[in-house]
């Protein structure tokens, strides 16, 4: 008796020893599943919450306890461990049935793991059937029975498993493949994702519908035998055949913004793939489309005009965004992203041409030349030093001589622009542009005609000056990003006031007049005032419209990626003004309510000059000025009036 005794407390030392060496081994295992930090997916949304796409190192969106379905639940745990909520973390009596099957067949053939030993083996243990792995699985499933409640470790289950087809977790599995979120899902599709854990790739429903539907079928039998389904439900579902869907898993429908987003909130994150962040983005999908489908109707214009265009490089851009705000509703930098992820739209650095010269007109207007000031449209060389001269032309040929500021922005007259801009004094110019922000300007009077690089969106937000009554906003794609524990990361443009409003007036009455009776205007849309400068470099190499209306800019630009020259017909008004015109009567018919008419703020006066209403400023004032109300006083006293 004396030695059964001491066997008995040999073997129960040995035991406990064993035990607590086992514990050891696996105790930070059970930390990492106590103290669960899965990888999840970041998600970006886009103005209207509507999802643009995924970011993930595994596709995973978490979803709580109490947000998932009691019938999710009733599934799961029916067809895979049915005494869940009264077991331990061990079912004991499954355990003995197992291995007598085990020793019948000499070899594994049948396992008896409860949800939380699977949780366990997913988690922190390989799948692999050996006696040791089996063992730490049941001391770390005691263990997290003992740290976590019931609910605690379904949800870390249902969150963490593989359900195929790149998805992690039921959230994702839900509306990957029947894109519902999980309280839309009926008994069928239940049925169908418990089924997946225990074989994702034979029961994927886009790959092997007929064996998920199978499987699917098992877990409602089952529930109808224990009575958690009634038998119209189970009849019901049994009949169902729910409609399954293909997706990609990152769902991107807007690849040149996600790309973007990416890098922009990279500078502040360095989990990005992996933290579960909800970034909210600026960016309208609806205005996205819109703006893509009308490059692609430029683009194949061009190619209709010139059969012998490269189409693998000639590309555009189009960026549009709300000047008051800055807000990028879309950016597209490219025709096609599956053969060019490179971003035109962003990364390049292309000459504006004349769609440059606002710019010049604006530094004149605010240094107190008016809409009506002469410039000399003549031709004059100039010494450009190391003894070269540079006799410019303008586009169309020929010369006017002396004609109006208003009309020479008008027609893009590039002689009188130079002389403009040599009257003015280059290194003034140049200060005053570099003040503003441009950077890389020449030290040569091409600046004119924008002989430097520059991206669409960094254009975009010096344009933003003139509807934006001469604040230059930084366009944002970004309006705040939210980490998985609520915290919220916010995204402010940076806004800069630069001209006077009524100075910025001016500049928009010139640029409705470039569209309605200049080179701009086959932009010109019926209803709605539309400014903007068309641009167009040497030899037709790009070609550009910058145009806006009250709410809405857009910067539109088309060239050959190895700047090749394009046909010579090719140019802004004829390449990218109509694209406007497209983009913007889609944008009106979809947002009716968008603003048809400029304000025109305190400080902008209307005057007679030569018989016909000019627009000036205390700043830009009129010569010889007679207002408008003094003529008409004067005509109702004279007896002229009626």
């Amino acid at each position: 008796m004396k030695y059964i005794l001491w066997i008995f407390f040999a073997g129960a030392l040995a035991l406990g020893g064993g035990f607590v060496y086992i514990y050891s081994q696996v105790r930070f295992d059970a930390y990492s599943i106590i103290d669960y930090k899965p990888k999840l997916t970041t998600q970006i949304f886009d103005r209207n919450n509507e999802l643009i796409a995924n970011i993930f190192e595994e596709n995973r969106v978490y979803v709580k306890y109490e947000e998932i379905p009691s019938r999710v639940v009733e599934a799961l745990v029916a067809i895979e461990d049915t005494s869940y909520f009264e077991h331990g973390g061990i079912n004991y009596e499954a355990i003995v049935r197992a291995v007598i099957k085990d020793i019948k067949a000499g070899r594994f053939v049948e396992g008896a793991s409860t949800l939380t030993q699977q949780l366990v083996k997913n988690l922190a243990l390989s799948s692999e059937k050996k006696i040791m792995r089996k063992i730490k699985e049941i001391v770390l499933a005691i263990k997290l029975e003992t740290e976590l409640d019931k609910e605690q470790i379904i949800e870390r289950y249902l969150n963490h498993v593989y359900f195929g087809h790149g998805y992690y977790g039921i959230k994702t599995a839900a509306d990957g493949y029947f894109r519902k979120d999980l309280k839309e899902l009926s008994i069928k599709e239940i049925a169908m994702l418990v089924g997946l854990p225990k074989a994702p790739s034979s029961y994927d429903p886009t790959k092997h519908l007929d064996l998920s539907l199978g499987r699917a079928n098992r877990v409602l039998e089952r529930m109808y035998t224990i009575g958690w389904l009634n038998e119209e439900e189970y009849r019901k579902g049994i009949l169902e055949e729910p409609a399954v869907f293909d997706d990609t898993l990152s769902k991107n429908k807007a690849p040149y913004v996600v790309d973007e987003i990416i890098k922009e909130v990279s500078k502040r994150v360095d989990d990005i793939r992996t933290g579960g962040y909800k970034i909210y983005s600026t960016v309208d999908l609806n205005v996205q489309k819109m703006a893509n489908e009308a490059l692609i109707y430029g683009y194949n214009e061009i190619l209709k005009r010139d059969k012998k265009a490269n189409a693998n490089i000639l590309n555009g851009a189009i960026v549009v965004t709300q000047p008051q705000t800055g807000h990028i509703l879309a950016l597209v930098g490219g025709v096609d992203y599956s053969k060019s992820s490179y971003n035109r739209a962003t990364q390049s650095a292309r000459q504006p041409g004349s769609s440059f010269k606002p710019f010049i007109y604006q530094i004149a207007l605010d240094e107190g030349y008016s809409v009506v000031s002469q410039l000399a449209d003549i031709a004059r060389s100039f010494d450009m030093g190391n003894g070269k001269e540079w006799t410019p032309k303008n586009y169309s040929g020929g010369f006017q001589g002396y004609i109006s500021l208003k009309s020479a922005l008008t027609q893009s007259r590039n002689l009188a622009t130079i002389n403009l801009l040599n009257d003015l004094g280059l290194s003034s110019v140049r200060a005053k542009l570099s003040n503003i922000g441009f950077q890389n300007i020449p030290e040569n009077l091409s600046i004119a005609l924008g002989s430097f690089g520059i991206s669409p969106v960094n254009f975009a937000k010096f344009y933003s000056m003139f509807p934006n009554e001469g604040e230059i906003v930084e366009p944002i794609l970004i309006k705040y990003v939210e980490n998985s524990f609520g915290a919220v990361i916010n995204y402010e443009a940076k806004k800069e006031q630069v001209l006077k409003p009524e100075q910025a007036f001016l500049m928009i009455d010139l640029l409705k007049n470039v569209v309605n009776n200049g080179t701009g205007r086959n932009a010109k849309i019926n209803g709605i005032q539309v400014a903007g400068k068309t641009g167009t470099t040497n030899n037709n190499i790009d070609a550009w419209f910058c145009g806006f209306t009250p709410d809405v800019q857009a910067i539109i630009w088309y060239g050959n990626d190895d700047n090749s020259p394009m046909k010579k017909i090719e140019g802004g008004g004829r390449t990218a003004a109509p694209v406007f015109k497209k983009f913007m009567e889609t944008y009106i018919k979809q947002y009716p309510t968008v603003r048809r008419v400029f304000e025109q703020p305190e400080g902008v006066y209307k005057g007679i000059y030569n018989g016909v209403d000019e627009l000036y400023t205390n700043d830009s004032p009129l010569p010889e000025i007679i207002p408008a109300n003094e003529i008409i006083q004067e005509q109702e006293n004279n007896g002229l009036m009626f």
